[in-house]
């Protein structure tokens, strides 16, 4: 339905942003997912040797194809961070936490995840970080916070 603003004279209408379909997930998305329902982390390592975390299906700078599954360590360093004093309801934790950058063991790239460090006074780039998993796991990203090692 369309309605006009009074007061800015334009129109406005509502809108619903929706998927209304499932992507189905290769073999290389389904082992890295299931390891995470296993408490298990895995990379897939490029033609080059280096290790991408999380796993992926293609190379994102050559678009070669990869399967060669790694497990990778469940410890590793903050590259950098940014702390969340206020969480929105759709964050991930109701407490202050950090979304930083953390570089697995065993990974040659960083990704985005969730530090939850109590404070941040007791984040800094270059720290130690190791992997607390949900008491259960159901083979989501959403499985596993960082915490201080």
């Amino acid at each position: 339905m369309t309605k006009q603003s009074a007061a800015a004279g334009a129109l406005t209408a509502a809108h619903n942003l929706s998927y209304t379909y499932k992507r189905s997930l290769g073999p290389v998305l389904s082992r890295f997912f299931t390891g995470l329902r296993d408490r298990r982390l895995y990379g897939v390592k490029r033609a080059n040797g280096r290790v991408l975390f999380p796993a992926k299906e293609y190379d994102p700078d050559t678009s070669e194809r990869l399967d060669e599954l790694v497990e990778v360590a469940q410890t590793g360093v903050v590259k950098s961070w940014v702390w969340v004093a206020k969480p929105r309801r759709q964050q991930p934790l109701k407490h202050p936490f950090a979304y930083a950058l953390v570089q697995l063991d065993g990974a040659d790239t960083a990704f985005l995840h969730v530090v939850d460090a109590g404070s941040e006074s007791k984040l800094a780039t270059g720290m130690r970080v190791r992997v607390r998993w949900a008491d259960e796991t159901k083979g989501s990203i959403d499985d596993f916070v960082f915490v201080p090692a």
